[in-house]
């Protein structure tokens, strides 16, 4: 299913994640990635999946909502939960972002010492100097 033409139609916002969960049917538990995570639902992925229809118990740490399948594609399925979840559990669910680090792109300083004798014949072995600079 294509993720991008039915978030728009979404009436709650869904929190993209990454995490490990699980879902029990009939007394066996299943395990799955979380994908996205809202206060209605759930996307999640896994190899044995149920059905569409199916009524499962989901669980996330200690979190642990009852739901069904409202539908399979592949390896990926959607889960709508029975009851809503509350905004702040949600959010205690989902990790908070790392800070971003800004890369430094700066090439070395050569000119602050000087090179060596060593230095400069190796550089001369890998670019001869050119007749039009003065030694």
């Amino acid at each position: 299913m294509d993720e991008s033409s039915t978030t728009q139609n979404r009436r709650f916002r869904r929190s993209n994640v990454l995490l490990s969960a699980s879902i029990e049917l009939s007394g066996v538990s299943l395990p799955v990635k979380l994908r996205n995570l809202s206060s209605e639902g759930a996307l999640i992925e896994g190899d044995k999946l149920p059905v569409e229809g199916a009524e499962v118990v989901f669980r996330k740490a200690e979190l642990t909502l009852e739901g069904r399948i409202a539908w399979v594609e592949g390896k990926r399925a959607g889960l709508a939960f029975a009851e809503k979840l509350d905004a702040d559990l949600v959010l205690r669910h989902i990790p908070a972002p790392r800070p971003r680090v800004k890369p430094d792109f700066r090439r070395p300083a050569l000119h602050t010492r000087q090179l060596s004798t060593e230095e400069l014949n190796i550089g001369d072995r890998w670019s001869p100097r050119s007749p039009y600079i003065a030694d």
